[in-house]
């Protein structure tokens, strides 16, 4: 919650901070923050720098359990939020069912789907990793009154982990479509970029390894090989930024790119290519469908729900190059094809409305806020 921009964790909860109802609802955060970072209503708590990705860090609540727990009793929380089931999500967790406060948690991070990347030079820990996280699952989100989830095939796969139908409610993502639109395309700022009027190709993202990297290579290197006029583009840093530009020497590396920046390059470019299959939801491909910039994705994970194959975008065989590449330049070469595909994302993500999804979830806060009351009364009676 440091970083507005971080990730789709981030700007969806600030999304929901940004609309807060401040005369009806009183919040407190807590997190890891460090202590540079200023908040009047929110809680820090020391962190932990994972290795070898620092953008990363755990909240270690045990470190402070004593002010924790003094200021939530001060505070005295009529419904508890919780993002994720870390140290610090089973904590508040645990407090929340021991003082019998319903609990709202919203299905940011597909973690079980990372372990595939980092442990693919260990496949033998593979299964023991992925049945280790999915009890993790069960024991989170079976104990929260309500879990958001973006899409149905996302309800799905945790329902395959044991995770139970009841606790889950489809609640998808918003897309701000006056800042994300085909107006801000701008050409000047494409040639100066690439120096030259070739279509573009964006990948936008975290460079991290669970975005499927190493088919992006392949994907650049058939690029390369078949000599397409194009530009390759990628905005976005991480842990495999290094690797990745010395894997595509040829492609224009934008860096961490703010989000006004980010739309000029969306709404500029022709294809958005997405081969990540570990996403929840993917804001990046509604972000990409809203600019007019076609999405050309992995049939995989909770982005695929958001593309209706050959209708708003292409969905391919998440490690198969060549079929990235055949409709990639299927695309590229037949401009009506392009047209309708462009407007049918206009028209899906027109339906994208963050003011109706923090409308729902205030609604839900205030419904478990009662439901305690009214369980509480009882139990007085």
């Amino acid at each position: 919650m440091l970083i507005r921009d971080f990730d789709g964790a981030n700007k969806t909860m600030y999304q929901l901070i940004d609309r807060i109802p401040e005369r009806q609802f009183e919040y407190l955060f807590f997190c890891g923050m460090s202590k540079q970072h200023k908040n009047r209503a929110t809680v820090k708590i020391p962190v932990f720098s994972i290795p070898n990705n620092h953008s990363y860090k755990i909240a270690l609540p045990d470190l402070c359990k004593t002010e924790l727990m003094e200021s939530l009793d001060l505070f005295s929380p009529d419904v508890i939020h919780i993002s994720t089931p870390s140290a610090l999500g089973f904590f508040a967790l645990n407090y929340a069912l021991k003082k019998e406060i319903p609990v709202l948690s919203i299905y940011h991070t597909h973690f079980i789907s990372y372990i595939k990347y980092y442990f693919k030079y260990l496949p033998f820990l593979v299964p023991l990793l992925e049945a280790m996280i999915a009890k993790i699952y069960r024991r989170f989100y079976n104990r929260c009154t309500v879990t958001y989830v973006p899409t149905v095939s996302i309800a799905e796969e945790l329902m395959s982990h044991g995770v139970s139908v009841q606790h889950l409610r489809i609640w998808q993502r918003g897309i701000n479509t006056t800042l994300f639109t085909p107006l801000k395309r701008c050409d000047h700022l494409i040639k100066t970029l690439t120096g030259n009027d070739n279509p573009c190709i964006l990948f936008a993202s975290r460079l991290v390894w669970e975005k499927n990297l190493e088919t992006l290579f392949a994907i650049y290197d058939r690029v390369q090989e078949e000599d397409l006029k194009v530009n390759f583009i990628v905005a976005g840093s991480g842990a495999a930024e290094a690797a990745a530009r010395a894997r595509m020497k040829h492609a224009i590396f934008l860096g961490f790119v703010n989000h006004d920046m980010l739309a000029k390059v969306y709404a500029s470019s022709a294809i958005f290519l997405f081969p990540s299959t570990s996403e929840t939801y993917g804001n990046v491909v509604v972000e990409a469908m809203a600019s007019g910039c076609i999405p050309v994705i992995a049939r995989g994970g909770g982005s695929q729900a958001l593309v209706v194959d050959g209708v708003n975008g292409f969905l391919c065989s998440p490690n198969e190059p060549d079929d990235y590449l055949i409709k990639m330049k299927r695309l590229l070469r037949d401009e009506t094809l392009r047209a309708k595909m462009q407007s049918a994302g206009l028209q899906y993500t027109s339906n994208l409305s963050w003011d109706n999804l923090a409308r729902e979830y205030f609604t839900d806060i205030e419904n478990l806020a009662n439901l305690a009351l009214s369980v509480h009364e009882k139990k007085c009676i």
